[in-house]
């Protein structure tokens, strides 16, 4: 069986290429051996193009410059380290707490997956996994149980891994009927103020006895009253 299928491939290419099959077979390892030379000079010249491409990338790659401590700065002032300017550093806030996180810069900078959360506190729209605009903020109000617990977790590892290198500035905001309270007595006691100053200059009247005017006058006619009477 195996000389049959030999015999009918050496006629095949005797019959397909007009060269005996060892020319044939010739040619072909002739062909083989060039093809393997050839591929190797230009995939070392690439490889030698790659390497170099990385080193000059590696040089023009900057290291990062060590966290830069903020102490306490405004929601307005964090929005500055959203990673727009490359200068500054890539900044993102959990319950309150910032955190550097320019070394995730492909996940938190400009095009990343979490760019929206930097140069924010972004404590609720992590707890409650979402991507929308109104939850890129740290109020924590109506969140449940497990949004919570997710919170913590977040929290824990941005502790583990990032620096902390400020506080987001808490503002107390002041209500429409907290206000009008606080200005309504302040009417209240200036107007109590003249009442009290009218009220000052009144003479009391006495409760027990004669007033001490009235005393005096008595003291002072009683001689003259007893010398009368002698006369």
């Amino acid at each position: 069986m195996a000389l049959q299928l030999w015999e009918t491939l050496k006629e095949s290419i005797t019959a397909y290429t007009g060269l005996s099959p060892a020319t044939f077979f010739t040619v072909l390892a002739l062909g083989l051996t060039l093809y393997y030379v050839v591929s190797s000079l230009f995939g070392s010249s690439d490889d030698a193009h790659i390497q170099q491409s990385s080193r000059g990338f590696e040089q023009q790659m900057e290291p990062l410059p060590p966290p830069v401590q903020l102490g306490e700065i405004t929601a307005e002032e964090l929005k500055e380290y959203d990673g727009s300017d490359p200068k500054k550093p890539l900044l993102m806030a959990i319950k309150s707490q910032i955190y550097d996180v320019s070394q995730s810069r492909m996940f938190y900078g400009p095009g990343g997956p979490y760019a929206l959360f930097a140069g924010k506190d972004a404590s609720r729209a992590l707890a409650k996994m979402s991507f929308e605009e109104k939850d890129l903020n740290g109020d924590l109000t109506g969140l449940g149980v497990f949004e919570l617990e997710a919170l913590q977790d977040w929290e824990y590892k941005f502790m583990s891994k990032y620096v902390k290198v400020g506080t987001v500035k808490t503002t107390v905001p002041v209500t429409d009927g907290a206000a009008e309270g606080q200005a309504s007595a302040a009417a209240e006691s200036e107007a109590a103020k003249p009442e009290e100053a009218a009220d000052g200059n009144v003479a009391k009247p006495a409760e027990d006895g004669p007033s001490e005017s009235a005393a005096k006058e008595t003291v002072e006619t009683t001689p003259a009253d007893d010398a009368e009477k002698k006369e």
